[in-house]
């Protein structure tokens, strides 16, 4: 048995992950007819559709807000989990990684609530157990397999930040949280891996965005392939690069201050921002044949 390194077995992951996809954009719903499948239109948008989509977000959070705590009570209870485990098993330098990398995997997590948006949207009765229904969705393979790639980005996300610390501030784990915070604010090591950490985490917030921020609303809207969904959402970031860039930001800020204190404000950030998305995906995508 050969021990390989972070790298490498990243490497892997990522061309199995590619393949993985490829064939289901070869089989969900490939078979359907070309106009339902062809590419539907880019619309350009400003700040004030952003400011737009969170207020209808927020609307659709404050007509079901018991049922979407209830559901989204889940995300701090696993940031809690992951917060237990960062100081328990000498992860410590991976706290904020963790925790920022709800950033990466937050459009995936929020797929219960694209379809409470939508039914909403479509004048039928919302529960919370509609965001649970999504698993028996015809679309669900799909949005798995583009689950598991986003997935694989943020375990990527966690190996790089690991190896920046070993670079930096390590190899040797910190002996507290005092001293961890005192070599990150007031070393010129702990400045290059702030400084590191900030560009690399940057290229991974990119590209989570632009594969997701539009293709797992589309795959709950339409009966479309993985590859049309994320390549709908690679033209919706490129088409809008500011707009875009500024809704990433509106993102990591939310998650954020929503994980403080002890991520107990996510269960407020993430159904808001999750509704947000919807509205932001109908505004920038035109789908033939959609009304």
């Amino acid at each position: 048995m050969t021990i390989r390194n972070p790298l490498e077995w990243g490497a892997d992951q990522l061309k199995s992950g590619a393949h993985a996809v490829r064939l289901a954009s070869g089989s969900v719903y490939h078979a359907e007819d070309h106009a339902a499948a062809s590419r539907p239109e880019i619309n350009r948008i400003g700040i004030a559709d952003l400011k737009d989509a969170l207020a209808k977000g927020l609307d659709d959070f404050a007509a079901h807000r018991t049922d979407v705590v209830y559901v989204c009570l889940i995300y701090p209870v696993v940031g809690l989990v992951l917060a237990r485990a960062a100081f328990g098993y000498d992860m410590l330098p991976l706290l904020f990684p963790l925790a920022s990398g709800f950033a990466l995997v937050g459009s995936f997590a929020a797929v219960g609530l694209y379809e409470m948006s939508r039914r909403r949207e479509q004048g039928l009765a919302v529960t919370w157990t509609d965001a649970v229904g999504v698993l028996g969705s015809p679309s669900f393979g799909a949005i798995l397999v583009l689950g598991l790639a986003m997935l694989a980005i943020f375990v990527l996300w966690l190996f790089a930040a690991q190896l920046i610390y070993m670079a930096t501030l390590g190899p040797e784990p910190p002996a507290s949280m005092a001293s961890f915070v005192e070599a990150v604010f007031t070393t010129q090591a702990g400045w290059a891996m702030i400084g590191v950490g900030v560009g690399v985490g940057f290229l991974f917030a990119v590209l989570s965005l632009a594969v997701s921020v539009v293709a797992f609303p589309m795959l709950i809207d339409r009966k479309v392939g993985v590859d049309i969904a994320v390549w709908t959402s690679v033209r919706a970031v490129a088409a809008n690069p500011i707009a875009m860039g500024a809704w990433g930001l509106i993102v990591v800020g939310g998650l954020v201050l929503g994980s403080l204190p002890l991520f107990i404000g996510l269960a407020i950030v993430m159904p808001v921002l999750g509704h947000a998305t919807w509205h932001l995906y109908r505004k920038v995508v035109e789908v033939p044949g959609h009304k």
